[in-house]
């Protein structure tokens, strides 16, 4: 099942089936563990950019740039898989100084 921020709901409902959509409270986080094969199929600019909490300006940017993980389907089209996203996203997490 994949958790998601209610702001990405409208983003990813007409890529996901319902039963694999679970809207997270505050206090709940996403791990790559919620991310099953079933939901890594390819996703649009705009999923990515819900997904990763940014802009789908700076995911073209990102593109541009060679920075993130991406596909070209028939040409012109970007798509992602969630599962790269979130091991690619994993790699800016800053722990804050707590148990170092």
């Amino acid at each position: 099942m994949l958790r998601l921020p209610p702001t990405a709901l409208g983003l990813l409902s007409f890529a996901l089936p319902k039963s694999s959509i679970h809207l997270m409270t505050h206090s709940e986080t996403l791990d790559s563990k919620d991310i099953s094969p079933v939901t890594d199929r390819p996703v649009t600019v705009k999923t990515a950019a819900a997904f990763l909490g940014v802009s789908p300006s700076l995911v073209y940017a990102y593109v541009e740039r060679k920075q993130i993980p991406h596909y070209r389907m028939m040409g012109r089209s970007i798509r992602f898989r969630l599962s790269e996203l979130d091991e690619w996203r994993k790699q800016f997490h800053v722990n804050g100084g707590i148990n170092e």
